[in-house]
């Protein structure tokens, strides 16, 4: 065995190479990628009411550390009749890559008018919600790196919010929340919407007590309810802050205003 090491330096004196060295090919060339993604940061949320849809979103725009724009919307009008969204009863919301959500309004806002002029009438939001779904998945190999939610008035006149996976997986929900927040406020959505975790005083005792029933919320208590969140949240998440803007649908169109939040 002595022989056998001295005859093969490399064997006694261990491996000439380190695991912790970058590899590299045969001719000593780095191999570059690509990554055509990044995460702008922000959250939007959206919560159902009624006879109303709230969809809010900050206006912050991020790179890593970096701010690129404190005046950057996340939340678009959807099938007005100018650039001014006038006449619109669709709202989309969305948040990660801003090129990529910009790319999606555009098309579904196409999509959205094409379908008033071919059929005279405007686009139901179940139907738009299903052709959104299309959209992603048919990206889905090169899908668009963002998180969509969708409202509007349904055929019955209550409000319907349909939230969205970057490969066109969607569902209907009473409120939701996506972006680089979403883990903070989606808690407080689903105690204070949902009541999930409340229970009636005195309606028993231990796992006796009687769970609250969800009944949906009066427009001014949703408001302050998304107000609170968007502060809470620019608290704790440094990608999200600057300002709230909130869209409201009704059946009387959409309605849109802002509110100042935290800019450090």
């Amino acid at each position: 065995m002595a022989s056998l090491l001295h005859s093969n330096p490399t064997l006694a004196s261990g491996p000439s190479y380190s695991f912790s060295q970058v590899p590299s090919n045969a001719s000593g060339n780095r191999e570059h990628s690509f990554y055509p993604y990044t995460d702008n940061g922000g959250t939007t949320l959206g919560i159902s009411g009624e006879d109303f849809v709230i969809l809010a979103g900050d206006t912050r725009s991020t790179s890593g550390y970096n701010i690129n724009t404190r005046h950057a919307p996340k939340v678009f009008k959807i099938g007005g009749d100018d650039e001014t969204g006038a006449g619109a009863h669709l709202v989309l919301a969305v948040v990660g890559f801003a090129a990529d959500g910009h790319a999606l309004k555009e098309r579904i806002e196409a999509i959205v008018k094409m379908y008033k002029y071919q059929h005279g009438k405007k686009m139901s939001v179940k139907a738009c919600a299903q052709r959104l779904s299309t959209i992603l998945y048919q990206k889905r190999f090169f899908p668009y790196y963002v998180t969509a939610i969708l409202g509007g008035m349904d055929e019955n006149g209550k409000g319907a919010l349909y939230s969205y996976d970057p490969v066109g997986s969607y569902e209907q929900h009473a409120c939701r929340a996506a972006g680089a927040a979403a883990s903070l406020v989606m808690p407080f959505l689903d105690n204070q919407v949902d009541f999930k975790n409340q229970y009636i005083p005195g309606s028993g005792e231990g796992h006796a007590l009687e769970e609250r029933k969800a009944l949906p919320l009066p427009r001014q208590e949703v408001e302050r309810i998304v107000r609170d969140a968007f502060t809470s949240a620019v608290e704790r998440h440094i990608e999200v802050g600057d300002g709230l803007q909130m869209m409201v649908i009704t059946k009387d169109g959409v309605e849109e205003n802002f509110t100042p939040l935290k800019k450090d």
